[in-house]
């Protein structure tokens, strides 16, 4: 009988602990899935530095950094950073108890990953996060200057392309304003725009000389959106509705 009355408190023990590994796996698991997500945050097709990437990531809610290698996304396998995650779980168990880990993962970004992919556990380096300089801000695109540069062409006329490019040069615009000078028609599009996040509605200017009308505008945001084409020479001269 005593033998009998012993086993139960046995068997709690021997299931208790079950229930704590079960718990911290699930955690594990959780810190896992923040680790995937985080490499969908990150997957893209455009090229990026290092340090774009590792700041991208930096930003990322319950990430850590703790190593970056590699030059460039489309260089050789990519980058591969290493970032630290957080996960918890609850036992269901008498007496329930939250139960937290923190691992570490490598996540490759590169134009040959795959959406989704499952990061690699890995140590955690030694050392603190990482931390990046926040991006540049980009250039203000001259928009008044812009419209006062630009050629005027009365009825009857034709835009002169080079006429146009030359208002350009004379604007001594940043670098990091890319331009865009198209003739079609009579009629002569130009497009500024600065490069964008990729995630966020770019920045761009759009202007049309023609007989009779030197346009500039900025498009709506919702054209200026990634994958909307809205900052584009061709809308310079053939411009689409507003959206309703």
């Amino acid at each position: 009988m005593r033998q009998l009355l012993l086993l139960p408190p046995l068997l709690l023990l021997t299931v208790g602990c079950g229930v704590v590994q079960s718990s911290e796996d699930e955690a594990a698991d959780a810190a896992r899935d923040r680790a995937r997500t985080a490499g969908e945050r990150l997957y893209s097709q455009r090229p990026r530095t290092a340090e774009d990437v590792g700041r991208s990531a930096s930003g990322i809610d319950g990430v850590e950094v703790l190593r970056v290698t590699g030059t460039s996304t489309h260089d050789g396998d990519g980058i591969d950073v290493v970032i630290r995650t957080s996960g918890s779980a609850y036992s269901d168990w008498l007496d329930p108890q939250e139960v937290a880990v923190q691992r570490c993962f490598e996540v490759r970004v590169s134009p040959k990953s795959e959406w989704g992919e499952a990061p690699h556990d890995v140590d955690c380096p030694d050392g603190p996060p990482m931390t990046f300089a926040p991006p540049p801000e980009p250039p203000e695109l001259p928009y008044e200057e812009l419209h006062k540069k630009l050629p005027r062409v009365p009825e009857g006329g034709q835009a002169d392309e080079a006429e146009v490019r030359r208002a350009l040069a004379a604007l001594d615009l940043d670098p990091a304003i890319r331009t865009e000078v198209k003739a079609d028609g009579g009629q002569v599009g130009v497009l500024l725009s600065v490069k964008g996040n990729g995630y966020d509605a770019q920045d761009c200017l759009l202007a049309r000389v023609g007989p009779g009308a030197t346009e500039v505008w900025v498009p709506p945001r919702i054209q200026r959106m990634p994958g909307e084409g809205g900052c584009s020479v061709g809308n310079a001269l053939d411009p689409p509705p507003p959206p309703h």
